[in-house]
This record gives C-alpha cells, structure tokens and sequence, in this order.
C-alpha cells in the first residue's frame, strides 16, 4: 500500500466538525434514569422501558380530560 494511501486511513474522521460525545443522563417522566453517552447531556422522555405497557405487560388507561367518565355516562344512558 502507498505511504500516502496509509496515513489518511490512520485518521478517517476530519477534526474540528463533530459534535462533543459527553456523558448523558435520560430523564423518564416516572423518575427513572439511565446513564449513557450523547450529543447532548440531558435528554427527557415521557414514556421508557420502565414504564412502557409493552415492556411492564400492565394495563393502563389514560384518562385525557376526563373522556373516560364521559364515554362510560354516554354508555350507560343508552342502554
């Protein structure tokens, strides 16, 4: 292999153009927190592997402005 072809495959990534890679933590809305490595340094979700339905096999209705209540009150006039 060329002396010239050898030193540019030493260094493959240009300097100066990409992002910090800095230690992260996630923020889950139901407190859980997972350390990691990112762009960015903070990151927030509303829903994780810990509290996913799919992952907790659990169950949960989430009840938007009371539109739970609503459709049971509706149900229950028309039978």
């Amino acid at each position: 292999m060329p002396r010239r072809l050898a030193e540019e495959r030493s260094n493959p990534v240009k300097a100066n153009i990409h992002p910090n890679y800095v230690e992260a933590t996630i923020h889950c809305s139901c407190g859980n927190e997972v350390q990691t490595r990112s762009t960015k340094p903070a990151i927030h979700l509303d829903v994780c592997s810990a509290c996913h339905p799919f992952f907790t096999g659990e169950q949960r209705i989430v009840d938007t402005a009371g539109r739970v209540e609503r459709f049971n009150r509706r149900y229950a006039r028309s039978k």
